[in-house]
């Protein structure tokens, strides 16, 4: 027994401490759901693809590779839905962190998106990045491989990543003006993908707790702003961050998504919950 607790203390040593993170943080989670639904696997041809190495050589059409000097798979509707794409958001306004949070929101984007990763993975399902070019991994094993990929990704999820009728979650901090956000969705929304926003915060930009003279920094090219009384300012403040996030709501709405805020001074496990309960099926 004690050969066992070794070998496993060196194997989890040479994972990368977010990955160990995320692996803790879904467990947390696994234990309080049941078990999702899932939908049967059908027949509908959507693409052939590339082998990738894992594919079972069943799996390989070959006809489809007799025209060409390269293996191929065929691919049904069933298994585009499965594969679920992950973004979050590489801006330089999600590196920031104020005295009131610990860790900076691409530190807790990249955990909640890595222990989405997990739990999709310990479900059989597949895992991508919104990147062109990027393959699906599948898996448990695949988490390590995820998170060594992880970057902060400045443009937005590529369409061609999408699978039609697939499922995505993004995360950031959507600050952005609101036609650039619309413009996204309406973008994935081409693909009949449906998907999930998760607005990551820090408590600061939440309650502005601020007072007296004080200096803001813009962070993505901003103009920088000279306040000569921050408090004088707060309730209006509130009103237009309240404002700003109504409309993202109704604006995943139009779209048939779901948007979700999470604050960075706050345990990640309840946000990965309402992400987990609404990838399931429906």
């Amino acid at each position: 027994m004690l050969n066992l607790v070794h070998h496993a203390q060196a194997a989890g040593a040479h994972l990368p401490p977010l990955v160990v993170e995320a692996e803790r943080v879904a467990s947390t989670v696994m234990q309080g759901v049941h078990g999702r639904r899932r939908a049967g696997v059908g027949d509908s041809f959507w693409q052939f693809r590339p082998y990738l190495p894992g594919d079972a050589a069943a799996r390989v059409d070959w006809r489809q590779s007799a025209k060409s000097d390269r293996l191929y798979v065929r691919e049904t509707e069933w298994e585009a839905a499965q594969t679920v794409v992950l973004w979050r958001d590489g801006g330089p306004r999600m590196d920031w962190r104020s005295h009131l949070a610990q860790v900076t929101k691409s530190d807790r984007a990249n955990l909640l998106l890595l222990a989405t990763a997990a739990l999709l993975l310990r479900g059989g399902e597949r895992v991508k990045f919104a990147r062109p070019g990027q393959r699906a991994m599948h898996g448990r094993g695949a988490l390590p491989t995820l998170a060594n990929a992880l970057s902060g990704e400045t443009a937005p999820p590529s369409p061609e990543a999408i699978p039609r009728h697939g499922r995505v979650v993004l995360f950031g901090d959507f600050l952005s003006p609101l036609e650039e956000t619309r413009a996204m969705l309406a973008t994935l929304a081409a693909r009949s993908a449906r998907g999930q926003m998760l607005q990551v915060m820090d408590p600061a930009e939440e309650t502005l707790p601020y007072a007296g003279r004080r200096r803001f920094e813009g962070l993505a090219g901003e103009a920088p702003m000279l306040l000569p009384r921050v408090e004088a300012v707060r309730e209006l403040y509130a009103e237009k961050l309240a404002s700003h996030r109504a409309a993202l709501a109704q604006m995943a709405r139009e779209f048939g998504w779901r948007f979700a805020t999470h604050r960075t001074d706050q345990p990640g496990a309840a946000a990965l919950l309402a992400l987990w309960q609404g990838l399931a099926p429906q």
